[in-house]
């Protein structure tokens, strides 16, 4: 019988409630119990896919082709378990599916409302499919006080009742400010968010205060007494020096402890030995390599989440610090004399995917001079695209190559595709149709050729990666783009997508049309970004 844990955020956003919650998560874990993790976001997007990430970080997308929030790749990241299209939720599809029940007619005429309907459907899907968990954590976006979160706020109450007290537990993330002026840390924003979280009916039973300085005891006491928790309920949680170090930092405040002395569960002694050789590959490096992401959203580090995590995953594989050096591709497009500047000095370069013709001869041009300076380099779906671009027209004598998502093209080596198939048939799509979920998304298989790089790093030729995009490199230009040096070695298992391209002259020069990022975790570095960080070790040893 699944025990729920609802989590919420007060005072400010960006307390790392997403975070917390993956923490947890991994620590009930390590003491045996089976969890899953949900988040619930306020927003009116049906999913963040047509989003900005400059408005919201990174897509992240699941195997079953959901786009959702990144805090789903923290859950996935930190606990291993996969996350599906049921554990993300926003107001947008909630209502975008009471308003189709109710044009059908499903409510027989009954006046629809936030109450009971928009709460019912919450409850719903917190409550599906969790017949065989131990713990189901469910993440609040937004803050307590937010007129957008009102609905869900509402709907934990009504669970919390329904549940009862042995199956539920309130945990409420707040600051706990330090004021320099007056060198003293200040009680009354967290006093404030409980109150107003108490206010809509939920009393948190933990407080997780986010400080910068240790909360002294007398400062824990009167949060407790005003708060109407037990003083042992508020755990304070210090800025960390990783993420990686969080997990052993709650643990060590006893967060763990206290929850499972909520439910009146055993707990039995956590197994941390594989947090603490994380922390110990992460903080004891024996070297350090740079690489250089060349992209479009690289003034928002959470535009790229995944892929950061990614890499910090490859060094730990390998022993080193990666140092990553985000560089704007649209500055390659205004002086190309910065080209050898910027990029001379890595060890490694890295096109990661993205949309639109912003930035994309830079990225071109970054292709280039890793395939000419015989820098190691990695392309992820655009990434992949403009390698096949600069190809075709560098090596492959098609100098007008270009993607059709850029314009009109006599040369489309990239184009966009309207079918494929899938396990459940043939997919189809209109060019001008809707952006929103109509992309190639989700896990899909691909064929490796044997005895080709990509097999060797995997040690296999079946793979099955997550995609998201609306391009592919078109299969009538593969011929030609061989015969200028590229091999696909990697194709959908009809043979009719290319997946996976590399240059077997190059000392590490791979593109892939899938985000292998997504599928990286701290405990199981991905094996492309592993081989890809010790390329670059070998690359640092000759620069």
């Amino acid at each position: 019988m699944a025990r729920y844990i609802f989590i919420t955020g007060g005072v400010v956003s960006s307390l790392g409630k997403g975070l917390m919650a993956a923490s947890l998560a991994a620590l009930l874990q390590a003491r045996g119990y089976k969890v899953r993790i949900r988040k619930f976001d306020p927003y009116l997007n049906v999913d963040p896919g047509t989003m900005s990430p400059y408005q919201h970080g990174e897509v992240y997308v699941t195997d079953d082709g959901a786009e959702t929030d990144l805090d789903l790749g923290h859950y996935e990241r930190f606990t291993g378990v996969s996350a599906h299209q049921g554990d993300n939720i926003t107001s947008g599809r909630i209502y975008q599916q009471i308003i189709a029940r109710e044009r059908r007619g499903d409510y027989l005429g009954a006046t629809v409302q936030v109450i009971p309907h928009v709460t019912d459907a919450i409850k719903q899907f917190a409550l599906a499919d969790t017949e065989d968990l131990d713990f189901v954590l469910c993440e609040i976006g937004g803050t307590v006080g937010d007129i957008e979160s009102l609905p869900f706020i509402e709907a934990i109450r009504q669970l919390r009742n329904e549940l009862g007290r042995e199956r539920s537990c309130a945990v409420h993330v707040t600051l706990v400010p330090y004021v320099s002026a007056a060198g003293e840390l200040k009680t009354k924003p967290t006093q404030h968010s409980v109150r107003e979280l108490t206010s809509l009916g939920v009393q948190p039973d933990l407080l997780l205060c986010r400080c910068e300085h240790a909360l002294p005891e007398s400062e824990r006491s009167k949060i407790a007494l005003f708060c109407n928790v037990r003083p042992e309920a508020v755990i304070q949680a210090l800025d960390a020096s990783s993420i990686y170090a969080v997990p052993l930092q709650y643990h060590a405040e006893g967060l763990d402890d206290e929850v499972l002395r909520h439910f009146d569960l055993a707990a039995p002694t956590p197994d941390l030995a594989r947090w603490d050789d994380i922390l110990d590959r992460y903080q004891n490096p024996e070297g350090e390599v740079t690489i250089g992401v060349v992209g479009k959203y690289v003034g928002l580090p959470d535009a790229y989440k995944s892929l950061n995590e990614a890499l910090v995953h490859g060094g730990m594989a390998n022993r080193v610090k990666v140092n990553i050096r985000w560089i704007d591709a649209e500055i390659f497009e205004q002086d190309d004399s910065d080209i050898v500047a910027q990029l001379e000095p890595l060890h490694g370069i890295l096109v990661p995917g993205g949309f639109g013709t912003r930035g994309s001869e830079g990225k071109i041009a970054s292709v280039r001079f890793a395939r000419e300076r015989n820098v190691p380099f990695f392309g992820i779906c655009l990434g992949m695209q403009m390698a096949c671009v600069e190809g075709a027209r560098n090596t492959a004598g098609i100098e007008t190559a270009a993607s059709t998502e850029f314009g009109p093209t006599d040369e489309p080596v990239v184009g966009i595709i309207t079918e494929w198939m899938t396990k459940e048939g043939l997919q189809t799509r209109e060019a001008g149709g809707d952006l929103g979920g109509t992309m190639r998304l989700g896990a899909y298989d691909a064929r490796l050729q044997p005895n080709s790089r990509v097999a060797e790093i995997y040690g296999s030729t079946e793979i099955s990666e997550r995609h998201r995009h609306r391009y592919e490199v078109n299969a009538s230009y593969v011929p030609a783009l061989e015969q200028g040096g590229l091999v696909f070695s990697g194709m959908s298992p009809d043979g009719l997508l290319p997946e996976i391209v590399e240059r077997p002259d190059h000392p590490w020069f791979v593109g892939v049309q899938f985000h292998p990022e997504l599928k990286s975790k701290p405990f199981d570095p991905h094996p492309l970004f592993a081989s890809f960080i010790k390329a670059a070790i070998h690359q640092s040893r000759l620069v």
